[in-house]
């Protein structure tokens, strides 16, 4: 019996839509499942107390963490995914990131592929999501032979002043390489340009669509350019369930509308968020998977990574009327001194990079620190206007026990800080870095950008929860990204990373899901 679709894929995130795109190209029957409906534009997509107060756009669930406290994960069902909320800092991982990297708390493993393998999918991923940039500024930057296709996002004055004072310090401030629609002339944007350069591009869903998220830059114009490609939304795929031979998945089951149902493909690619996918697998447990698909290794779920990360607050002391503020980075830490860092510690510390401007009513909502109230009496919208934000992260290593999974019908994610020194450091770094740029030292948590009852650093850059490997006992995927285990799915979210780095890893989702739409590509097409 033919099957009803060549090809599903479950998730329309930056790995689920781009893979989407790149396989509706083929002319096969693909149909594209989303768990979520399309986020709806309006004022209140740029409303902070909508966005983070009430977390209007977050998921409506509850998990628990390893001591059986309740937290709301930071993840958003809607096409496009995760990436409506991104801050669209799209990096390449550097060339040491594919290496073994010493830390403190222990090694950050190899991939079991090179930089070389993922190059050519970077430029392509960097050509399809729009990433501004300019190469040749970051010292800790892979080699790339071709220039961005889009020039940097411009510095704003109060901006261009503190890259300015970072050089004269020794430092390389470099323009962060961003996924916009932008078209600009000295600061303005252009008539045509989706992107407006706002205050609101950060962490906010973005009613212009100058955001390059998947539903804009993948999911939307493969619906409009190939009618072979189906989008279903509001759909929860419930389990995978496979032949009676348990080497294929034949169909998904699913929940829409009120009713269940199953549908069937020859091809099945997963990309619902690393975590997400994880709880598809286990949750599609079966007489011969019986701790889940592909599970043999016991790996389904565990070595779950996320980015030590803190959004910090600093006070410059002369006035930062900066819109578009996120167009500087800084990877002077990001190496340990003995592999060209400029850090006074034998380890890696981090990547720091600018976020979003924060506004009065963002800093109200959070409250002053103890630490804080030197300023005293200054109202809110004084400290915003005064305001310099920054987005500190640091590499987080994989552990066996940093998992997502099951506990009877609750999720659980159990979570062992790794690497707090060294973004204890990177603060600290960040702190004498202000003194020397006419910006105060004192650093101010901005919390509420992570969301209510979200452990810092929460669900934020996720990854790691099937890890691709060579080795079926250590691994869940193959280099391909497919279960050693099953024969006709793949998955093309953060799964599979065995580490992280630490620079934003949803470029590197991309490239590979588009070099694992070639591996389909050479399998569907005769």
């Amino acid at each position: 019996m033919a099957s009803d679709y060549d090809v599903i894929i479950i998730g329309s995130g930056p790995g689920g839509g781009t893979t989407a795109q790149a396989l509706a190209k083929t002319g096969k029957k693909i149909l594209l499942i989303e768990r979520g409906d399309y986020l709806i534009r309006s004022r209140d997509n740029w409303d902070t107390g909508q966005v983070f107060g009430a977390n209007r756009y977050q998921a409506d669930e509850t998990w628990y963490d390893d001591k059986d406290k309740p937290f709301t994960p930071g993840l958003h069902y809607f096409v496009g995914g995760n990436s409506k909320m991104y801050g669209a800092a799209l990096f390449r991982l550097r060339e040491c990131d594919f290496g073994e990297i010493e830390h403190e708390d222990g090694l950050s493993p190899a991939w079991p592929v090179g930089y070389d393998t993922f190059e050519p999918y970077y430029q392509q991923a960097e050509e399809l999501f729009h990433v501004h940039g300019r190469r040749g500024e970051d010292p800790t930057a892979p080699p790339a032979p071709k220039p961005y296709a889009y020039d940097a996002v411009e510095h704003e004055p109060r901006i261009a002043q503190l890259a300015q004072d970072l050089s004269a310090e020794g430092y390389n401030p470099f323009h962060l390489p961003v996924g916009v629609l932008l078209d600009e002339k000295n600061l303005q944007p252009l008539p045509h340009s989706p992107c407006i350069r706002c205050d609101r591009f950060d962490g906010y869903p973005c009613p212009t669509n100058g955001k390059a998220d998947a539903q804009v830059m993948c999911v939307d114009p493969a619906l409009r350019d190939y009618p072979n490609l189906t989008l279903m939304t509001n759909t929860y795929v419930t389990r995978l369930i496979t032949d009676a031979s348990g080497g294929a998945i034949k169909e998904v089951e699913i929940e829409t509308g009120g009713e269940t149902r199953t549908l069937s493909a020859d091809i099945f690619v997963v990309a619902c968020g690393a975590l997400s996918s994880a709880l598809l697998f286990l949750r599609s447990a079966c007489e011969t998977h019986p701790d889940g698909l592909a599970n043999q290794s016991g790996q389904v779920g565990r070595n779950y990574m996320r980015h030590n990360n803190s959004v910090v607050l600093a006070l410059s002391k002369s006035e930062n009327p900066t819109r578009f503020q996120k167009t500087l980075g800084l990877n002077d830490f990001y190496r340990a001194p003995k592999d060209g860092g400029k850090g006074d510690w034998d380890f890696p510390l981090g990547h720091i990079q600018m976020v979003g401007k924060s506004d009065g009513e963002q800093i109200e909502a959070e409250g002053l620190p103890a630490s804080m109230q030197w300023i005293s009496q200054k109202p809110f919208d004084w400290i915003a206007k005064h305001s310099i934000d920054f987005w500190l992260q640091s590499e987080d290593l994989p552990l066996p026990q940093n998992r997502i999974y099951y506990d009877g019908d609750k999720v659980r994610l159990d979570l062992t800080l790794t690497n707090q020194e060294a973004h204890r450091r990177l603060r600290q770094k960040l702190r004498d870095l202000c003194d020397k740029t006419d910006i105060h030292p004192h650093l101010f948590d901005r919390k509420l950008y992570f969301g209510h009852n979200i452990p810092i650093g929460g669900t934020a850059h996720q990854s790691g929860t099937m890890r691709f490997g060579n080795d079926p006992m250590n691994s869940v995927l193959n280099e391909d990204c497919k279960p050693h285990e099953l024969d006709n799915v793949y998955v093309t979210d953060a799964s599979f990373f065995p580490s992280i780095g630490a620079v934003n890893p949803t470029l590197t989702i991309i490239a590979n899901a588009l070099r694992v739409a070639d591996v389909i590509t050479q399998r569907i097409v005769a």
